[in-house]
């Protein structure tokens, strides 16, 4: 049980002797806040999430990454890919997003709600100021005698305080204050989830370009090898087999072309979304992928500090905060209630004259009242308030599972993504030297034309398959930032 003393500004509409009773009853009531005092969960145990992969794993033609306990995750940790393009286009978004505006609306108004709630703490003061004409008759000896008519105006003012006996108002309030960390935590995640969805857009749009150049390149080769291939059908020196064969693999590029359009529109359109504007107004973002610099140092992820720093846990620890409130509430209503309150006012015949003579009054009152017999509702209430308590702390628990269960995806899928960039740029290498070997050989005449071409199909196809697993290394570097928390900590005024 947690025991305090308030004290609260007196009382001053009462005469002289009930503004100083009412005030030392007031002090002597003041009481203790019943419940569970909240404690924030233990940090997760241990010094890392996941083993994470060495330096030569993820060396990669010279471009290399290690993870680092003394590197931080920058507040502005998107600027690491070194691209003015996506720096432009974070910055619009974080300006014009209807969603992190939301965020920060509500943010406000949880503060507002919880300024509100502090008024429970003070005397609620209020004032009348009434002015009646009437007249009155009464019955003396069977005869009406009337007094007749006259004016009456009559100024009051009306005193209540509710004391905190039992800590029901200082529970409700922290419970205000637990609503406010939540949703702080609400515009963290806001934040988060659209700087990284802003910078995956990006990465994909710069992706998916450069797959579509290398797939129109597949496709000008082929159209060169169905005509050929047409021209010796033709002379009887192929087959026709070979012509529907090359046209068949022609369509299916130009298909696979047509979705990679698609595909830039799409994030052409939701990187419009996210800037808060409409489609219509999408501007293109033309980013070279192979302009997009890997940061050499990643942070190191400790179980500690990411319970600290996950918005998704600040929220489920929050709403933990708010149930365990919610018991101190709960047991404060098994006991009764004490209101004090006071009324002291003037009347006089004239409106003008109530400050200078006329009937004066006033009046103390306290009141204590309680449940006799509520068929248990009170004291099931609490035991649901206990359950609600329960339940928050599970999910509290699972939160911080979940977060490290995605810290550790992240971590190893970038290892995975060295070991997976490393085979397709060896296979570019491969392909390129055997298209360098097929052009030596067709200028010397002893390969022809569609040897070459053939040669150069091959060679395009294995850029294609490295620009998609170059993409991928640099979203999942992204994805590692997000899942450490995005660097709010680092930036200014968070």
């Amino acid at each position: 049980m947690k025991v305090g003393v308030i004290v609260h500004p007196a009382p001053s509409s009462f005469g002289r002797r009930g503004v100083p009773a009412l005030a030392l009853l007031a002090l002597c009531l003041a009481g203790c806040a019943l419940g569970p005092d909240f404690r924030r969960p233990d940090a997760p145990a241990g010094d890392r999430v996941v083993d994470t992969p060495s330096p030569d794993t993820l060396q990669v033609e010279g471009a290399g990454q290690r993870f680092d306990r003394g590197t931080d995750v920058p507040g502005r940790w998107w600027t690491l890919l070194g691209s003015e393009g996506i720096d432009r286009q974070v910055t619009e978004a974080l300006a014009r997003s209807p969603t992190v505006a939301a965020a920060r609306a509500t943010l406000h108004q949880s503060e507002d709600d919880l300024r509100a709630g502090y008024g429970v703490f003070y005397p609620q003061v209020g004032a009348s100021l009434t002015a009646a004409r009437q007249s009155s008759v009464t019955v003396l000896n069977h005869a009406p005698v009337s007094s007749g008519a006259y004016s009456l105006g009559t100024a009051a003012a009306t005193v209540s305080y509710v004391p905190d006996l039992f800590g029901a108002q200082r529970r409700t309030v922290e419970a205000l204050g637990a609503g406010v960390d939540e949703q702080r935590g609400n515009l963290q995640a806001a934040y988060l989830s659209l700087t990284a969805n802003v910078v995956n857009a990006a990465i994909a749009r710069a992706g998916y370009q450069a797959q579509r150049d290398a797939l129109g390149e597949i496709i000008r080769i082929q159209a060169d090898q169905v005509r050929i291939a047409e021209v010796q059908f033709e002379a009887g020196t192929a087959a026709y087999t070979a012509v529907v064969a090359l046209r068949s693999q022609q369509a299916a590029n130009e298909a696979s072309a047509a979705a990679l359009e698609q595909r830039i529109d799409q994030s052409d359109h939701l990187l419009a979304m996210l800037a808060g504007r409409t489609p219509a107004a999408a501007a293109p973002l033309r980013i070279p992928l192979d302009q997009l610099q890997l940061p050499p140092d990643l942070p190191e992820a400790v179980p500690s500090q990411l319970a600290r720093h996950r918005p998704d846990i600040a929220i489920a620890e929050a709403q933990l905060h708010r149930a365990s409130a919610q018991i101190g509430i709960a047991t404060a209503d098994l006991f009764p209630t004490l209101t004090l309150g006071g009324t002291g006012g003037a009347s006089h015949a004239a409106l003008a004259d109530l400050l200078r003579s006329g009937t004066s009054f006033w009046s103390l009152q306290a009141q204590l009242a309680g449940s006799v017999f509520a068929g248990g509702a009170q004291w099931y209430g609490r035991r649901a308030a206990i359950d609600a308590y329960d339940a928050s702390l599970a999910g509290y628990e699972q939160a911080v599972l979940a977060a490290l269960d995605q810290v550790a995806d992240t971590i190893t899928a970038l290892g995975h993504d060295a070991q997976s960039l490393r085979a397709q740029a060896a296979a570019q290498s491969a392909a390129a030297e055997a298209l360098r070997l097929a052009r030596i050989n067709y200028e010397a005449g002893t390969a022809g034309y569609l040897e070459l071409l053939s040669a150069d199909t091959q060679y395009q196809q294995a850029r294609l398959a490295y620009l998609g697993a170059l993409a991928q290394r640099l979203q999942d570097t992204v994805a590692l930032y997000a899942a450490l928390g995005g660097g709010w900590w680092n930036r200014e005024g968070s």
